[in-house]
């Protein structure tokens, strides 16, 4: 099987540099695209059946790598594009009483799963919601929301 892939991948390698030459900005952009290319062929290549032809199938899985990588870049260039001025905090006037500021003392001390929770219950998500978004019951939300309040109350008053 592996044999057969290489001669596979020799034969047909202008396929995949056509498609490296076409997504790839640079020579390394291009020979990563062709790893790549190749990795996916090489995970695919047991489930092709033949029947298509076999540079059809090798197009699909070039192609779709390409554009998979693409999709990837185009996000992370997104976020980098954005300067340290985006993710400054506006101040608040006044600031929070010192009962909220106890309140998030408190909250930053809960486990992180704890906080997560407490987040989600004061943005006033249903228990459905928040078992959705953690993976647990909604019976454990309500158990688990019962005791982070304990918890708290616990903390506010020691502080």
């Amino acid at each position: 099987m592996k044999e057969q892939f290489l001669l596979l991948i020799n034969s047909h390698q202008g396929l995949i540099q056509k498609v490296g030459n076409l997504y790839g900005n640079s020579k390394e952009d291009r020979e990563d695209l062709f790893q790549d290319i190749v990795l996916q062929l090489w995970r695919s290549y047991p489930t092709f059946r033949g029947g298509s032809k076999v540079t059809t199938w090798m197009y699909r899985v070039a192609l779709n790598t390409a554009l998979t990588r693409l999709r990837k870049e185009t996000k992370a260039e997104r976020f980098v594009e954005l300067g340290s001025e985006a993710f400054q905090v506006p101040a608040v006037e006044g600031g929070p009483s010192e009962e909220m500021a106890a309140m998030h003392r408190a909250i930053r001390r809960l486990s992180p799963v704890d906080q997560a929770l407490t987040l989600l219950y004061l943005e006033d998500c249903s228990y459905r919601e928040i078992a959705e978004v953690l993976g647990i019951s909604e019976t454990n939300v309500g158990f688990k929301l019962h005791k982070i309040k304990s918890q708290l109350r616990t903390l506010i008053s020691i502080a």
